[in-house]
């Protein structure tokens, strides 16, 4: 199974500066390491976006960072090693807070990927930006093999009926090795669904999917906790061999 790094950067002020972290300094730093990393096999690049929905959820929230950045490898073993002291991940990590506008807060997770097919997800380049909805469930559910049996049977077929969608992952915690002295986020689960711009994304929420994803929702296994959500312009990087 595939497995991801994020790595979250919150702003400590965020009303200093919306885009504190310049795209350029990101893929710079990305495609400098990239030859460095042993394993690794793409990855993306999330600032933050506008969204014009109505929905909730969406609204600005505490935990939104202002830069997420995704690292996917084929083994655990092998992003354990670029999470080591003085390892890639901590030389990218150093200079983005230093090239950084106002002080940036990192935090790591590692979690292991689960795709879902998508009916459609050509469209755009696939290395063009897209429009990303970044969830997170923070909290913990009661009992987590119940809840994941029932997510992952019952939600994500009706996620891949969002219309435009090109891309549904799901992502489940996992325990790993790391030299960064950054803080780990906890989150049990996050999820990313993917269009091709901000008004695909808004159209997707207004559909009559959404209906019958939060009758879903409500009949979710117990589970206490924020789940954040928040629109992300969404750079992709592919980093095997063509």
């Amino acid at each position: 199974m595939e497995v991801c790094l994020f790595l979250l950067a919150h702003c400590d002020d965020a009303g200093k500066a919306r885009l504190p972290v310049d795209r350029s300094l990101l893929e710079a730093a990305s495609r400098e390491i990239q030859g460095l990393t042993p394993g690794l096999t793409r990855f993306v690049i999330h600032l933050p976006a506008e969204s014009p929905d109505s929905d909730p959820l969406s609204k600005t929230h505490a935990s939104s960072p202002c830069c997420a950045l995704q690292w996917y490898f084929d083994d655990l073993g092998l992003l354990e090693t670029a999470l080591q002291a003085d390892g890639a991940m901590h030389r990218i990590v150093d200079r983005i807070t230093n090239a950084a506008k106002v002080n940036l807060t990192f935090a790591q997770q590692v979690m292991a990927v689960r795709p879902f097919a998508t009916p459609n997800p050509g469209g755009a380049d696939p290395r063009a930006e897209r429009c990303t909805y970044l969830v997170s469930y923070e909290g913990e559910a009661e009992d987590f093999n119940a809840w994941l049996t029932h997510y992952i049977t019952h939600h994500p077929p009706l996620m891949a009926q969002l219309p435009g969608i090109r891309e549904l992952e799901i992502y489940t915690r996992l325990e790993y090795r790391s030299g960064l002295s950054i803080p780990r986020a906890t989150a049990m689960q996050r999820n990313k669904v993917v269009f091709d711009n901000p008004e695909a994304l808004a159209a997707a929420l207004a559909s009559p999917i959404r209906a019958h994803m939060k009758q879903d929702f409500n009949a979710f296994p117990p589970y206490s906790g924020p789940t954040p959500h928040f629109p992300m312009r969404s750079i992709y990087g592919n980093l095997k061999p063509t």
